[in-house]
């Protein structure tokens, strides 16, 4: 609070060149308050997205969103200089700025712990047992600077989440009254919202599961928020990764403008139950068509998943299709002719599936993958072509899953020079 103070004791009434270090949760929040508020917004990130606990393909949405706001985001880029009325970057530009906001991460303040000698560990902060004791069994230490396990490595990592210190706070308390218990594995749950617009993310993202040499499988859903025929409904983007063998959840993001938080709450219960991906297809779900729908979004996920797990429906990844294709993969749109025409996947065929049996004849490939706008009409395609006797997957999330995947890829190789502001 006091941080939030100073910012607007710094910024004052009349409109002001903003310029944030850092597009993470608090600087996107930051941005889009001072936004209101009637100022000149820019957003500095190192990475080559903004919230980059997220996939690029799943943030790309919410990116826009901002940018339909009137919030500038200049990302592969970062802050050399700062001066007294503006900011160098690295790419040579400089913005002008009133108030720059420093928004770029936090370290553990375990200062008090290293002049106690207590083991720091390799995360970074306070290393503890289960029980949240220190290197010094008569000191505890929780919160954000203490360490916390993850439930997927196994390793140690410093997860920033209000909720964790709450429940360790009440831990250390039982422990001091005598009670036999331990700090669970974190699978680290957040959310942040801007514009009406919520991201959320459990466990490990595709990029993460890849980094930690973590075996998986992905699936994309856009399903609706809620029944279709009620009105309201709005289009939600749900990213599931799961174990390869046993169907384990490892992870899962949200992002939209309805029901992205009660979906991810939904899976990071599932997760800490032990839950497969299996398993969401028979959850029970609080259901009336102005909440959701008979066959919820995590059903859905669950009858995606299920069928990727057991082999019925082999699919392919939005930025696995360019090198299938350099190695000779047909790519089949069995979308409607409006919707192809509206836009498409280079060299890709159009054949609607309405039309796909009487055409089989016109696909003559090694490997064929086909797809639709979401992923439903691909998997009908699919199931028809193999049934076939040809080799044929499905390109997973469809065609609105691969235009955000290319959109975020050209986004991060943009050259355009920076105008001064």
């Amino acid at each position: 609070m006091p941080d939030a103070d100073r910012i607007v004791a710094a910024v004052g009434g009349a409109p002001k060149y903003i310029v944030i270090l850092g597009a993470g949760f608090i600087g996107i929040e930051v941005a889009e308050n001072l936004r209101h508020r009637g100022h000149n917004v820019t957003i500095v990130q190192s990475g080559p997205s903004i919230l980059s606990p997220f996939d690029p393909e799943m943030i790309e949405q919410f990116h826009v969103n901002l940018e339909q706001h009137g919030i500038r985001i200049l990302v592969n880029t970062t802050a050399t200089e700062i001066t007294e009325y503006a900011v160098q970057l690295s790419d040579g530009s400089r913005l002008t700025a009133d108030v720059v906001v420093s928004s770029v991460g936090v370290v553990p303040d375990h200062s008090l712990a290293v002049d106690a000698g207590l083991r720091i560990g390799e995360a970074g902060g306070i290393w503890v047992d289960s029980q949240q004791r220190t290197s010094d069994p008569n000191i505890y230490a929780v919160g954000d600077a203490a360490e916390k396990v993850s439930a997927f490595t196994s390793d140690d990592q410093m997860v920033w989440l209000a909720n964790l210190a709450n429940r360790h706070g009440r831990l250390v308390a039982d422990v001091v009254a005598g009670l036999d218990v331990s700090a669970r594995p974190s699978i680290t749950t957040g959310i942040v919202g801007a514009y009406g617009m919520a991201a959320a993310i459990t466990g490990l993202s595709e990029k993460a599961a890849r980094r930690a040499g973590i075996d998986h499988r992905v699936i994309h859903l856009h399903p609706g928020s809620h029944a279709g025929y009620y009105p309201g409904a709005e289009t939600l983007t749900l990213k599931v990764v799961f174990a390869p063998d046993t169907g384990r959840l490892l992870g899962a993001q949200a992002v939209g403008r309805d029901g992205a938080d009660k979906r991810i709450d939904v899976i990071a219960t599932a997760s800490y139950g032990g839950l497969t991906v299996s398993d969401l297809m028979n959850l029970e779900l609080a259901y009336a068509p102005q909440f959701g729908s008979a066959k919820d979004a995590i059903n859905q996920a669950g009858y995606v998943g299920d069928n990727v797990l057991e082999g019925r429906t082999p699919t392919v990844q939005w930025h696995e299709l360019d090198a299938r294709q350099a190695d000779g993969a047909v790519i089949v749109d069995v979308r409607t002719v409006e919707e192809h025409s509206a836009g498409a996947i280079p060299g890709a065929m159009l054949i609607p599936v309405d039309e796909l049996r009487d055409r089989l004849d016109e696909i003559s490939a090694t490997e064929v993958i086909v797809h639709c706008k979401v992923g439903q009409r691909g998997h009908t395609a699919t199931q028809i072509l193999r049934s076939h006797g040809i080799p044929a997957s499905n390109l997973d999330g469809g065609y609105l899953t691969w235009r955000a995947g290319m959109d975020s890829i050209e986004r991060t190789n943009s050259t355009t020079p920076l105008q001064p502001n």
